[in-house]
């Protein structure tokens, strides 16, 4: 599966019934309450009943993952920052020691290919994009990503750039 999540609503045309597009913003995603209920309660699934228990299992089944969103002090925006907090329950309350660092063990998740798209309306600084690529590296190494790549894009052209991602998974 392929999945595309955007904190922004995105006019793309897809004709791959394999690609899946969620528009973050357009859904109702509380944020997480720390409260570790899908690790003890409700092993895998979160007690939140919103839309984020419709997506993150998405999130744990996708081989290939783009994620759009808006940076904001070196960091996804809120959008996307509140739905992969939500993603926890794809993660074991396990540890595991992965290149000498403790991650968690993950639930059946798929190893993934991610194009992770940041964008913004100014131009983003040389200090923010480290800082991003750093928070990157950190997550990639817990959310199972083999492999991934960074782009940075102004507000302007990121529907462009998405429609060309796109076109390369249909190819």
């Amino acid at each position: 599966m392929k999945l595309i999540l955007s904190d922004v609503p995105l006019k793309i045309q897809i004709k791959n019934d394999e690609i899946k597009y969620v528009d973050l913003s357009s859904l109702n995603i509380a944020n997480c309450m720390g409260c570790f209920g899908c690790w003890t309660k409700t092993p895998g699934k979160c007690v939140i009943r919103d839309d984020a228990v419709k997506v993150y299992p998405n999130i744990a089944k996708s081989d290939e993952l783009l994620y759009v969103s808006r940076i904001k002090y070196g960091g996804y925006d809120s959008v996307m920052k509140t739905m992969l907090e939500r993603a926890i329950p794809v993660q074991q309350a396990f540890i595991r020691l992965v290149n000498g660092e403790t991650h968690h063990v993950q639930r059946a998740v798929s190893l993934k290919n991610a194009v992770i798209i940041a964008y913004a309306c100014k131009q983003i600084s040389d200090e923010e994009r480290e800082v991003f690529k750093r928070l990157i590296a950190r997550n990639a190494r817990n959310m199972n990503f083999k492999h991934y790549r960074i782009m940075f894009t102004t507000k302007q052209q990121l529907e462009d750039i998405v429609a060309n991602e796109v076109q390369k998974w249909e190819a």
